[in-house]
């Protein structure tokens, strides 16, 4: 018979528990890791819609815990459309009328009907209403006399272009006939992050219902240097051939992106896509179903980066802001009183440091609004304020031409004969050509070119060769030169020093 001590017994009773406790949160931690997380619904038979995604699957910036993005793909599929377009036009001649001419059929058996041949083309694209509103690629449907659309279910629908916009390459369809549509949610593309998880999902080569994963590889991508509206979301989730117009989606199940582009080499993809930004896309659809049209902001200027060289000619320390090369007659901003030579750093109260933040910031300003804008003018700052006008469908650019140059600049300039006027598309014959540049001169390494017109050095107006040479005849090795060139349809400065001795 074993006999226990009344301490004994009492530390022994403390001792269990201090076990049931243990094992009590181990049990109660062992059942919460098998049951949902609180904010994940319990899978349900039925595949959820993008509205029932309350909150992100996954965190946006970490991998999927269960490998898988099955969820987000099953959401937003339904939504993502194929899209037929059927394009008709003249056909082209062929060899053996290419051989003869058009004369030789003519003579001898009259003129010939017009045949039609007929194209086809693949894209994607995404429904973001259950109207039946889809969001594609302009350059899908644009020339399009048939749209047919393809759902998820296999499921086709004729369709109308609301409207388009090539700027930025986005179209809005109705589809015709049936609905409500399943759809997708336009997201905030503003909070996506650089290395935030991504798929795009569309009908690449044809093959409907493609998922391909990746990241966000960089935002802000400007792949058009002509083109300011070209500002889209880079990622490396493969986007091939027929993917245009398919969605961008991020891990809470919403569209951020339209991808739109991809850079390849030999034809194939390389692993870079790009895509407009939803909240680009949201704007411009927006607008589109209810005017047809989009409205943009117009200044009416040429504009060029602020160089360091370009900057200390100007009397600045910091190249901050954007060069006004040209003003457009009657624009805006010549009825403002800005001038070329002009540099713009502040626009309605927002700083200005490359030629692409002002184009933006102008393009989504209301046409009717007084902006106030800050210029650096004469080595003093000035204060104006300008009407915004809307955007012509075609942007005159003003085509005045310039001055000349001499040997001592390291360029040959000639005067500006009608002729050549004309050979260079001018309105005018004031200023001087450039017909030859030194290699390895201050002015090659500049840019100037052979048939650039000068139209101001150091901004005094050029416009006769005896004008260029008063403006040049006090120079010496080492002085800084300001030009200002017209070449074709765009005006730029160029800034550079004499060469000495």
């Amino acid at each position: 018979m074993i006999v226990v001590k009344r301490g004994t017994l009492v530390v022994m009773l403390v001792i269990a528990a201090a076990l049931g406790v243990g094992l009590g949160s181990w049990g109660a931690s062992a059942v919460d890791l098998a049951r949902p997380p609180a904010h994940e619904p319990t899978p349900a038979r039925d595949t959820p819609t993008p509205s029932q995604l309350t909150g992100p699957v996954v965190p946006a910036a970490l991998p999927v815990p269960s490998g898988s993005f099955s969820r987000i793909a099953e959401a937003v599929s339904p939504a993502v459309v194929n899209i037929n377009t059927v394009t008709r036009g003249t056909a082209g001649r062929t060899p053996i009328e290419e051989f003869f001419g058009d004369e030789f059929f003519r003579r001898f058996f009259g003129d010939a009907p017009e045949r039609q041949q007929q194209q086809r083309s693949l894209g994607s694209g995404v429904i973001v209403d259950s109207s039946g509103i889809c969001l594609t690629n302009a350059h899908v449907v644009e020339r399009a006399t048939e749209i047919e659309v393809v759902t998820a279910e296999g499921k086709k629908h004729k369709a109308k272009v609301v409207g388009l916009d090539r700027r930025t390459d986005l179209a809005v369809l109705r589809l015709q006939g049936g609905g409500p549509y399943p759809s997708a949610v336009l997201g905030d593309s503003d909070k996506v992050k650089v290395g935030d998880w991504v798929l795009a999902i569309g009908s690449p080569f044809g093959l409907q219902q493609t998922v391909t994963a990746g990241i966000i590889s960089a935002k802000g991508r400007s792949i058009d240097p002509g083109n300011p509206f070209s500002d889209f979301i880079q990622t490396d989730a493969a986007i091939n051939p027929g993917n245009s117009g398919g969605p961008l989606v991020n891990m809470s199940g919403e569209v951020v992106g339209i991808n739109s582009a991809i850079l390849s080499r030999s034809g194939g993809n390389v692993g870079i896509g790009f895509s407009i930004p939803s909240n680009m896309a949201k704007r411009i659809y927006t607008e589109l179903a209810a005017k047809g049209k989009i409205t943009r902001g117009w200044l009416g200027v040429s504009i060029q980066p602020l160089t360091p060289e370009l900057a200390k000619s100007f009397g600045l320390k910091e190249p901050k802001g954007v060069l006004v090369a040209d003003v457009v007659k009657d624009s805006p901003a010549d009825k403002a009183g800005l001038t070329s030579g002009d540099i713009l750093t502040e626009f309605d109260g927002k700083k200005v440091d490359a030629p692409q933040d002002l184009q933006k910031i102008v393009a989504v300003t209301t046409p009717g609004k007084g902006v106030p804008v800050k210029v650096w003018r004469e080595k003093g700052e000035k204060f104006l304020e300008i009407k915004i006008g809307e955007t012509p469908e075609e942007t005159a650019q003003a085509t005045e031409p310039g001055g000349k140059g001499k040997s001592l600049l390291g360029l040959d300039a000639r005067p500006l004969t009608p002729e050549i006027a004309r050979q260079l598309n001018l309105r005018t014959t004031e200023g001087v050509v450039v017909a030859r540049v030194d290699e390895d001169s201050p002015a090659a390494e500049a840019g100037l070119q052979r048939g650039d017109v000068i139209r101001e050095v150091n901004r005094q107006r050029v416009r006769s060769i005896q004008d260029f040479e008063r403006a040049t005849q006090g120079l010496k090795g080492g002085d800084r030169v300001t030009v200002l060139l017209q070449r074709g349809p765009q005006s730029l400065y160029v800034a550079f020093s004499v060469a000495k001795g």
